[in-house]
C-alpha cells in the first residue's frame, strides 16, 4: 500500500484546509485509515480515524466539531477537512492505513504511511 498525501500549507485561524491522501496498492484488505500529526517536540498523535467495514469514526477530543474525516472508495482517497484552525492545530500530518491479512498465523496487521504534509496555522 502507498499513501500520497496533498493539501498541506498555511492558513490563518479560524481558516480552513483539506487534506487529501490517495491510497494505491493492495487497498482492498485496508480495515482502517486515519490521520495523525505532530508537532516539533511532541510525539505523534491520532487525529482522527475510520474504519472500512461500518465506516465508524473517531476524533482526538481536540479537533471534534472542527475536523471531519471522509472518504471516497471509488477513488481510494481519505480526506481531512480542518475548520476554525488554531496555531495549536500546526505539525505535520501523516496519512496512516492499517492492512490486515488471515493466514495460518492468524491476524496480521501492517501499518502503511504517507510522507507527510506540513500544516501552519498563524494567529
Amino acid at each position: 500500500v502507498q499513501l500520497v498525501e496533498s493539501g498541506g500549507g498555511l492558513a490563518q485561524a479560524g481558516g480552513s484546509l483539506r487534506l487529501s491522501c490517495a491510497a494505491s496498492g493492495t487497498t482492498f484488505t485496508i480495515n482502517a485509515m486515519g490521520w495523525y500529526r505532530q508537532a516539533p517536540g511532541k510525539q505523534r498523535e491520532l487525529v482522527a480515524v475510520m474504519h472500512s467495514d461500518d465506516g465508524g469514526t473517531n476524533y482526538a477530543d481536540s479537533v471534534k466539531g472542527r475536523f471531519i474525516i471522509s472518504r471516497d472508495n471509488a477513488k481510494n482517497t481519505l480526506y481531512l477537512q480542518m475548520n476554525s484552525l488554531k496555531p495549536e492545530d500546526t505539525a505535520v500530518y501523516y496519512c496512516n492505513a492499517v492492512r490486515t491479512t488471515f493466514g495460518l498465523g492468524g491476524r496480521q496487521d501492517y501499518d502503511y504511511w504517507g510522507q507527510g504534509t506540513q500544516v501552519t496555522v498563524s494567529s
